[in-house]
């Protein structure tokens, strides 16, 4: 199939919903290392994976397009998607959690907080994704000690080598993103550590396997249901998860709004910038508690939302 750049150039496969830029900036949150999925395919267009299908969105002006594409049958291409308007809308509603108003947001924030004043003015319509437990969990262990472009290399790998071919376009191959099962095989580790993940292949392996025979898949899902302190007590539990990747998951995947991601840039920041008073003199799991609880006292019940920014 051949890559859609433009809803003028195949009209009748694409449709748009109403989507201001205050609202979402594709630009900022798809390239923000939230997710490695999504690559900018041409100018203003994001073609990426979401679920099981291939998806192109583009902003113009207040709508949001989006266009999806079909699955292969049988080693052929499929050009008309498996998906109904009405899906594909409620799909692309939840994954940009589009039913939380974000300038309401931006708006409290300011007011509680100057110096997100000062930052937010360049940066709208940054919102954070609600995304697939499993994928959001095993892509985070991945980042541990990395940079966006090597994770995105590396999550690519993993999909080539694990996941379920979905379509071509163009000479460029899409692969759903790998089932617990496919993770779970005897020689997993090593493949991983073939592929580059080095010390993380035992970890990914490790947690595939240990939600596999635990939680499963809609067990993990169902932490969603539960209090942030308890979501973030069952992921530590997990090979090569610690404090910064589980707050990752509970914000990104568990709909954990007051999740705050700790990292010693984060802890810098608020130390020196925020002038907060902090136990100890490095990142222990006490300072990520209480770096926590500071933004979560200043900015509110949707804490993460405003540390993303």
């Amino acid at each position: 199939m051949k890559l859609r750049e433009t809803p003028s150039a195949s009209p009748s496969l694409w449709r748009s919903l109403p989507c201001p830029p205050a609202e979402l900036r594709l630009d900022l949150v798809l390239s923000s290392g939230q997710t490695f999925r999504w690559w900018e395919s041409s100018p203003g267009a994001w073609t990426g994976v979401l679920g099981e299908h291939v998806w192109t969105l583009r902003q113009d002006r207040d709508r949001l397009w989006y266009t999806v594409y079909g699955k292969e049958e049988d080693g052929h291409p499929a050009e008309a998607a498996m998906l109904d308007g009405a899906e594909m809308e409620r799909i692309l509603r939840d994954y940009f959690q589009l039913d939380v108003g974000l300038p309401a947001l931006y708006r409290a924030w300011g007011a509680a907080d100057p110096l997100f004043c000062k930052v937010a003015k360049d940066f709208p319509g940054v919102r954070v994704l609600r995304q697939d437990p499993v994928e959001c969990l095993l892509s985070f262990i991945c980042t541990s000690n990395n940079h966006i472009s090597r994770i995105t290399a590396m999550i690519e790998r993993l999909c080539q080598a694990f996941g379920r071919r979905l379509c071509y376009l163009g000479a460029r191959a899409f692969h759903a993103f790998p089932s617990l099962s496919a993770l779970t095989g005897a020689d997993t580790e090593d493949r991983l550590r073939a592929l580059g993940f080095g010390y993380r292949a035992k970890f990914v392996s490790g947690t595939a396997r240990a939600i596999a025979e635990g939680l499963g898949a809609e067990g993990l899902r169902g932490l969603r249901a539960v209090p942030y302190a308890e979501a973030k007590r069952v992921l530590c539990t997990l090979p090569g998860v610690g404090a910064k990747v589980a707050d990752c998951v509970c914000l990104m995947a568990l709909d954990k709004a007051e999740a705050v991601p700790v990292d010693t840039h984060v802890w810098r920041i608020a130390r020196q910038r925020y002038g907060a008073v902090l136990g100890g003199r490095s990142l222990t799991p006490r300072a990520h508690q209480e770096i926590g609880d500071f933004f979560r006292g200043l900015w509110g019940p949707h804490a993460g939302w405003a540390q993303a920014v």
